[in-house]
């Protein structure tokens, strides 16, 4: 049997199409149970029991199927993934709809579905003689669907009645009109609260319930205006009166956060919880701009949550930013507030629960442990065990009543403060895929033992004659770069730049192609490494180990003494590396007037010509700009940091950068005249001048003008600006110029104009990243490109497809945000871990002066951190700011941006969920305010009993809850009442 619809399209030139489309009607697609002894059908199709298999509900007596509909697999799928739930049916009509909703539930669904021993079975509904129906005149498309589930449940129960089955298959929904009209056909339907909830040992999966709503909760005062309806967004965004895009929560101020707009490059500022109005960092909302007169400006006080204020209610929080920002009538940026919710980008959350002492109490604040995440509501009956845990939840809504979002539990993750745990908290939070590669992409490896083909060598110049050498931080495995230098009989010198051929084995396409597009970049962790590809290429095949074979991908150029490029080629290449290096043994060697054996010359050759290189790059206006980064001494065995210190740059490091940098110019130039509408570009934003206000009130301060009208003119006010009494006040200078600078983007050539191609740090109009392909997908999409340019491979559809290409330009972009993001965590969690049993005086800066407080950078470990000003209510000394130049007073002692001080550091333990490192005066010494310098033994004992007392408090408020709960022994509970 067939069904035949014609549709007829009309194309942009005036012809018609016409297209006509044939739905087949089958009548032998087994149901799938092996009670059935009607359909004929092989042993594999057949998945549910034919037993009274499934786990006992007080709601249902009979054996039964559950049949589900897609509000639950898209709301439950966390209730769906345990293993208690089994012999389930999914109709075709549900899984194309979950498929088209959420491509992140269809394919958790789809793991769910290939485990055989879970016994979920897809039903093709739509192609069943029974069970297709037609769409009735004047229905929507959801009452459609949901009368199909409805009458594939029939067709099941009647189906199996025929052979005397008791087995009953029951209607899961939780669309109470659903389940009205299943009733009315007298189809067995529940819900899926009341379906767990009749389940023996129901509780842990009670928890994970999926709720819009908590009736207790909702009742009360009314905190968020109203969202507008999306008819009301729509017109409001088509007519111009809002503006869409992604918002995106301030870091330091839980009351602030601003819109990004595509293709804008100013953000839209918004102020306080009625304005944030529930969006949660990452959704795509609506913004109404406010008038002018209101338009405000992000606060200089730092509040990274309600506790920190010391207030308790809303408008007390409130209260304390309009005092802060009421004496800032400068710099006015513009404001809106959201009316409207466009698109959720909710996901899991970690975190922990905050102490509570109510009995019996199950609805709980859950506190992210990302701080721009707001708290959530969920219910547990599981406290006892899960307040010791780092657990998982999920948002489910957010009603206007209701001050924090609801959620539900998902899983719990371990120990608070395990190290291993704390770093799933860290690939979790910044979203990095660091599952095992799947079969799949180690079946697309190439097989070992491997070695050089004459296949391989075909089409590729040999190299491994030349003396070639790798130049890596220490304990580099993957090695993707390696250089060279010889004399040329014409007097001028040959310098090649030989880049691992990943694309020879990552073919487009394959399980590992996708793998590698998805993860995007290797994650560098303090004790770890996220790998974009399998250890196999990353460690082995694709690295440039010393004295082995490997395949590379060249670009060598021909110049003369002064740097000056006489001509480039680009080819595929073999080469043999002669040693691979550290910084500081390619230093030592260049610095050891006795070594002039063949590669040392190479590397003076390099060294002498990246330094020319880099004078021109300067006076064309490129940036130096500096940020504090951290090295760590890790325990070879605990993979505890043993020692910290700031990294120290040699000569060959900017020698490296200077050659890797020519070759991503060079190569970025050949693929835009090659493919001018797809080639793959990095750009670098020019900054709006109000971005460098911080930089110019801190320089003025210190009697300097800077100017930022252009790079190079930015690039020359900081080359003026050093103190002779303060050896630090440049590296500063240029660590808040950092911090003023746009986010570096990967684009499609043709998506923009040329104009917009420019690099402002690299000062040069056009660059890509060519040079690290074992590392980032970006260098594999131009190591193909060039490929073609240079006849070394062939193309094929999808290099050419740009709005594929966007696609993996926006997702690269992400990783690469959060692969940054979340090696900041890591350093964070390290130094947290090195500070642990240490209370110790540093000598620091002042980077930036807030309103509230002092961000001090110590530079022996280029760590940063945070000195609060007038936290002390019943402290008499009091701290005046001074919005017009940026200054802190008390009594006759002035701080200023980059003045010295000393800091008492240690650790603060008392927040499980954000230890943090605590900054206190020393010096300049202000009584009543400094901590007087401590011996180290008694800092020692000081921060034992702190933390002592800290983890004794903790475990004494949770061993009340329990015994209030009556949990624990009766022994137990009778030491805790004595």
């Amino acid at each position: 049997m067939l069904t035949t619809k014609i549709f007829f399209r009309k194309t942009k030139g005036g012809n018609v199409f016409k297209t006509v489309r044939e739905h087949y009607l089958r009548n032998d697609i087994h149901c799938g149970s092996k009670a059935c002894k009607r359909c004929m059908c092989k042993t594999r199709n057949i998945i549910l029991d034919d037993e009274d298999s499934s786990v006992k509900s007080s709601k249902i007596t009979e054996p039964y199927y559950l049949l589900i509909d897609t509000n639950i697999i898209l709301d439950q799928i966390d209730i769906l993934e345990e293993d208690v739930i089994c012999n389930v049916i999914i109709v075709q009509t549900v899984l194309e709809e979950v498929k088209h909703r959420s491509s992140m539930v269809y394919k958790r669904l789809k793991n769910i579905i290939s485990n055989p021993q879970r016994k979920f079975y897809v039903f093709v509904n739509e192609h069943h003689k029974e069970t297709y129906i037609e769409r009735n005149p004047g229905e929507s498309i959801n009452d459609r669907n949901d009368r199909a589930i409805r009458v594939a449940t029939k067709w099941y129960n009647a189906h199996l009645d025929l052979d005397d089955n008791k087995i009953k298959t029951v209607l899961l929904t939780d669309d109470a009109r659903n389940r009205e009209l299943a009733e009315k056909e007298e189809i067995p339907a529940i819900s899926t609260e009341d379906y767990i909830l009749s389940l023996e040992n129901s509780a842990f999966l009670a928890d994970k319930l999926c709720k819009k709503s908590y009736s207790a909760v909702c009742e009360g005062p009314e905190f968020f205006p109203c969202h507008l309806t999306p008819s009301e967004l729509h017109n409001g965004i088509k007519t111009g009166k809002l503006v869409q895009g992604t918002f995106q929560a301030s870091r330091e101020n839980f009351l602030e956060g601003f819109l990004n707009i595509d293709g804008v490059e100013k953000s839209i500022f918004i102020q306080g919880r009625s304005n944030l109005n529930r969006a949660v960092d990452g959704d795509t909302v609506a913004v109404e701009l406010l008038p002018e007169d209101q338009w405000s400006s992000p606060s200089d006080i730092v509040l990274q949550d309600e506790e920190e204020t010391d207030v308790d209610n809303v408008l007390e929080v409130k209260k304390v930013v309009d005092k802060f920002d009421s004496s800032n009538k400068m710099q006015k940026t513009r404001t809106g507030k959201v009316v409207g919710i466009i698109r959720r980008n909710w996901r899991q959350y970690c975190g922990i629960l905050q102490l509570s002492n109510i009995e019996g109490n199950v609805r709980h604040i859950f506190v992210p442990a990302e701080r721009k995440i707001p708290k959530i509501r969920i219910e547990t009956r599981q406290y006892t065990v899960l307040c010791k845990q780092r657990i998982i939840v999920a948002i489910d809504s957010w009603p206007r009543n209701s001050r924090y979002p609801l959620g539900h539990f998902v899983r719990a993750l371990g120990e608070i403060g395990n190290k291993t745990i704390e770093n799933e908290v860290i690939l979790l939070e910044h979203d990095i895929p660091h599952s095992r590669f799947s079969d799949a992409v180690l079946s697309s490896l190439p097989k070992m033992p491997w070695n050089v083909t004459d296949a391989d060598l075909a089409g590729r110049e040999d190299l491994r004659h030349l003396h070639i050498c790798s130049v890596d931080p220490p304990g580099c495995t993957d090695i993707d770069d390696a250089l060279h230098c010889r004399d040329l009989p014409n007097g001028n010198l040959e310098i090649g730049v030989h880049i691992a051929d990943v694309t020879h084995f990552m073919r487009p396409g394959t399980a590992l192609d996708k793998e590698a597009a998805l993860r995007s970049t290797t994650v560098y962790l303090v004790d770890r490494r996220i790998h974009m590809l399998p250890d196999l290429l990353s460690s082995n095949l694709c690295s440039l180990l010393e004295k082995q074979e490997r395949l590379t991908f060249s670009c060598i150029w021909e110049m003369d003494k002064d740097a000056n490029i006489i001509n480039t080629k680009f080819c595929k290449s073999i080469i043999c590396s002669r040693a691979a290096m550290t910084y500081d043994e390619a230093q030592l060697k260049i610095d050891d007037a006795t070594q002039q054996d063949p590669l040392v010359k190479s590397l003076r050759n390099l060294n002498y010509l990246s330094k020319k290189l880099k004078k021109k790059r300067l006076d064309n206006g490129a940036l130096v700009l500096a940020s504090p980064e951290i090295r760590f001494q890790v325990d070879c065995e605990t993979h505890d940091p043993i020692e910290v210190e700031a990294k120290k740059l040699r000569e060959t490091n900017s020698m490296v950068e200077e050659f890797m940098l020519l070759a991503n110019i060079s190569v970025a130039k050949r693929i835009v005249e090659e493919f001018p509408e797809y080639a793959v570009l990095r750009r670098h934003p020019e900054p709006p001048v109000a971005n460098f206000e911080p930089l110019i009130k801190a320089a003025k301060n210190q009697g300097f003008t800077m100017n930022v009208n252009s790079g190079k003119e930015l690039a020359a006010s900081l080359d003026e600006c050093h103190k002779e009494n303060n050896p630090h006040f440049n590296i500063m200078l240029r660590i808040l110029a950092t911090r003023c600078m746009m986010q570096a983007v990967y684009f499609i050539s043709g998506m923009l104009q040329s104009s917009d191609y420019y690099h402002y740090g690299l000062a040069c109009p056009i660059y890509t990243h060519f040079t690290s392909p074992i590392r980032r997908y970006a260098d594999v999409m131009v190591h193909r490109l060039l490929a073609v340019c240079v006849g070394a491979d062939a193309t094929y559809p999808d290099l050419l497809d740009k709005k594929k290409n966007h696609a993996l330009c926006q997702n690269m972009n992400y990783r690469h945000r959060m692969a940054q993001y979340a090696a900041r965590a890591s350093v964070a969690l390290n130094t947290h871990l090195f500070f642990r049993e240490k209370i110790q005086n540093e000598e620091g800066y002042i980077l930036f002066v807030r309103k509230n407080a002092l961000q001090i950078l110590v530079l022996k470990y280029g760590l940063e951190g945070t000195l609060y000003l007038n936290k002390d209510k019943n402290s008499d000394v009091t701290f005046t700011y001074n919005g017009e130049n940026h200054s802190q007073t008390c009594g006759n002692t002035v701080f200023r941006t980059f003045d010295p001080v000393t800091v008492q550091i240690s650790l603060n333990r008392s927040n499980v969920q954000h230890e943090k490192l605590i900054f206190k005066l020393v010096k300049p010494f202000i009584p009543g305010f400094s901590v007087p310098a401590a011996n180290a033994e008694s800092c020692r004992m000081a921060v034992e009993e702190k933390n002592t007392k800290e983890t004794t408090k903790r475990k004494m408020e949770t061993d009340k809850v329990t015994c209030n709960k009556g949990g624990g022994s009766k022994k137990r509970q009778k030491k805790r009442k004595h």
